[in-house]
């Protein structure tokens, strides 16, 4: 599931095995595979289409377990799957990738894709740099990294040096740069690697005069920020409890708590500092703010409420006192001066505004509002150099304005077009921030906004090895089946001429409150090369339109998601794009779970599909990890019985109908996946292999010593695109330049 950090979590997140040999029996030679038709107009009559599949697909038992909820009896025949570390689960993900791999490196088109992408990810990359003790902190990498490198420099136009390289950290580049806290006064640095794609992640902190590392370590966290004391001595941050069997990991089914790590100590002599003792499933995460009176301890308890408490600094006995308590709304707090706090809240403004509130008497009654609801969604927001500066979300791409201190209008910071932007980070006394900008054919620039006069100006632009001016994208405004207008994104070459015929990728999310807003991917461009359309739909479930289109696509209104994503793949045939023999569907995390619902409820619009580390076992997702139970506040719960039917209704795992012809599909996941637990992908794989009534292919590829995507190595992304993009081509009929 998606992550956005600090104080906005994003998501994500058994019976005994049987014990059972997994097999491989053949596989199919690639003239076999390539014969079959890109769609049977039989597809949907289980009695005409043909039942003896062309794959002879990996034995998966199915057990005898089955669960009772509300009276209605679930059969779960996969529940051994859940298992990750028994002998049938290990055997099953041999053979599933005994079967895949070597079908996907056969197919003609990937050579070529291999190789594109290869080149087009050669590019200079740059992080937005932090300001901190007059030195500029960022990452960079030169196009040729697999991971990428910390830097610092004096100044903007000094020369920088390099602070911590992940890249010679493994053998297979799998071990990254997580996250990076300068100090305050820039002397030191924490940074938090993670090994082989999981969530979990080891602190270290670094000298920057020498690069060499301090002997303090800090393990068992994950997601939480980490914030310096302002005296430098040491750090705030959320501890999960220790797991007995793991020396690196926390327990993710405990509640993390916040302590205050003193450099020189141990770990296990770091104060406990807060933790939640009347409530179950609230995870505390603390912020120090730029001044270093306030500690700012954020409660996560799901997408649509949160809390808020603080501790003055200022007073060593001090407790905890609450700044929001009525979990009615969410609250992120993004800067103080003095008494006076700046919040984002969707209290009483389901778009978001922004409020000051007196610290020492934070009664609603005496909150000022200072930025009002606008007719757009406000994204995020930040208090930077004495101003406010707000991000919204207009018709899905960004917009920022400027206020000061006390609400009133300064204007909108120039951006170079209709993208992604994404930063103005920095202090309360700082006199200028940096942002970045992207769209789908213009790779990432950093921006920098000068607080003084409010001018913008490039500080790094890259190179890229391809020429993207003969590709436009162009928005457009679809009906959904209830009537809702949903917009969507369409990039294609400039003398494009409809004619129901060009392979088309449709790619969605449509949760978690996450606004799909256009942004820059090599892997997009490589598509486009090959003839193709790449289109981004903005279903509900996100944050376009704030909190209401957000609640649309929630709990028992989940299938407007799957509704807007159909009516964007039947507006495209429509319309005279593609056709459904020519048009694939792709998504990851909660748009695995969309395409995976998708392809289920609509076999016959489409030729491929993409599910990539998906949630797909509905009814049991929040098992996982206290962090997947978190999700409920989209997907709700099986205890509530509307929420039961409405989860049984969509959940791929439990809604393949056996004997159905479903189009071609490739599901991939990753066995170190501690976010979305691989066993989701596996229980689909097997249940649609099982339920398969006709030759279009159904594949399950895992990647080993990766995770739920993060900190992937560009090597392995590279790796995994060439075989989905391989497979969509195939299925959709594309020949790829180059290709034999």
């Amino acid at each position: 599931m998606h992550h956005r950090h600090p104080r906005r979590v994003r998501p994500f997140g058994a019976a005994s095995a049987r014990a059972a040999l997994l097999a491989v029996l053949l596989v199919p030679t690639l003239s076999a595979c390539l014969a079959m038709p890109n769609k049977d107009t039989t597809a949907n009559d289980p009695s005409e289409t043909p039942r003896a599949p062309t794959l002879a697909y990996p034995v998966a038992p199915r057990g005898d377990v089955v669960d009772n909820y509300h009276g209605v009896a679930i059969a779960d025949p996969y529940r051994w799957l859940e298992e990750p570390a028994a002998g049938p689960t290990r055997e099953f993900v041999r053979a599933q990738n005994a079967l895949a791999q070597p079908w996907l490196e056969a197919l003609p088109q990937r050579p070529w894709i291999r190789q594109r992408l290869t080149e087009l990810w050669n590019y200079e990359r740059v992080g937005i740099p932090r300001l901190k003790g007059g030195k500029y902190f960022f990452v960079r990498n030169d196009g040729t990294q697999n991971q990428s490198v910390l830097y610092v420099a004096d100044s903007l136009q000094g020369a920088p040096r390099v602070l911590f390289d992940p890249n010679a950290a493994s053998r297979d580049a799998t071990v990254a740069l997580a996250r990076f806290e300068p100090s305050p006064d820039g002397k030191l640095v924490a940074y938090s690697l993670s090994d082989g794609g999981t969530d979990w992640e080891i602190w270290k902190f670094r000298r920057v005069a020498d690069g060499v590392d301090l002997p303090d370590e800090l393990r068992f966290t994950k997601f939480w920020e980490l914030s310096w004391a302002p005296d430098g001595s040491g750090v705030y941050y959320s501890r999960y409890p220790h797991r007995a069997n793991d020396a690196s990991r926390g327990d993710d089914q405990g509640q993390p708590a916040v302590y205050f790590h003193r450099f020189g100590e141990p770990q296990e002599r770091d104060a406990l500092i807060y933790r939640v003792s009347d409530h179950p499933t609230r995870a505390p995460s603390a912020s120090v703010s730029d001044d270093g009176r306030w500690l700012f301890i954020s409660l996560f308890d799901g997408y649509r409420t949160n809390g808020v408490e603080l501790i003055d600094l200022r007073k060593p006995a001090a407790g905890a006192r609450t700044l929001f308590g009525a979990w009615d709304a969410r609250y992120n707090v993004i800067g103080s001066e003095g008494d006076t706090v700046y919040v984002v809240t969707t209290h009483q403004a389901p778009r978001s505004r922004v409020i000051a509130v007196d610290a020492t008497d934070p009664a609603p009654a005496k909150w000022r509002e200072l930025v009002p609801q606008d007719s757009l969604a406000l994204d995020e927001a930040s208090f930077v150099g004495g101003r406010i500066i707000v991000r919204y979300v207009r018709d899905a791409h960004g917009v920022a304005r400027m206020f000061d201190r006390e609400g009133r209008a300064l204007g909108e910071v120039a951006v170079p077009g209709l993208g992604t932007i994404s930063g103005f980070g920095g202090n309360s006394t700082d006199t200028e921030t940096f942002f970045a900008y992207a769209d789908y054919l213009s790779p990432g620039q950093v921006m920098r906004l000068d607080l003084i006069d409010n001018s913008v100006a490039v500080w790094r632009a890259p190179k890229f090895a391809a020429d993207t001016a003969r590709y436009v994208t162009r928005q457009f405004f679809y009906t959904s089946r209830d009537g809702t207008r949903v917009p969507m994104f369409i990039t294609h070459r400039r003398d494009f001429k409809p004619d129901g015929k060009t392979p088309t990728l449709l790619y969605g999310y449509g949760g978690f409150n996450v606004s799909v807003t256009p942004s820059f991917r090599p892997t997009v461009i490589t598509w486009l090369e090959m003839g193709g359309i790449y289109v981004e739909a903005n279903l509900r479930g996100g944050g376009e339109y704030g909190e209401p289109w957000h609640e649309a696509g929630t709990k028992t209104r989940k299938q407007n998601v799957f509704d807007d994503f159909i009516a964007a793949a039947e507006y495209l045939i429509r319309e005279g794009y593609t056709s459904p023999q020519h048009l694939a569907i792709s998504g990851r995390s909660n748009g695995g779970l969309l395409v995976g619902a998708t392809l289920l409820q609509r076999p016959d619009l489409f030729a491929a599909a993409l599910p990539g580390v998906g949630v797909l076992d509905m009814l049991r997702y929040h098992t996982a990890s206290a962090n997947a139970r978190q999700w409920s506040s989209d997907y709700g719960l099986v205890e509530n019985p509307e929420e039961f039917a409405a989860l049984r209704a969509y959940s791929p795992v439990h809604n393949v109908q056996p004997g159905r012809c479903y189009p071609p599909t490739l599901i991939t996941t990753a066995d170190r996946d501690d976010r979305v637990v691989p066993w989701h992908s596996y229980k689909f794989a097997a249940a649609l292999q099982h339920g398969q009534g006709c030759a279009a292919p159904i594949l399950l590829r895992i990647e080993t010593r990766a995770g739920h995507g993060a900190g992937k190595p560009v090597w392995m992304q590279i790796e995994d695109f060439a075989d989905q993009w391989a497979f969509a081509a195939a299925m959709l009929g594309v020949t790829a330049p180059g290709a034999l």
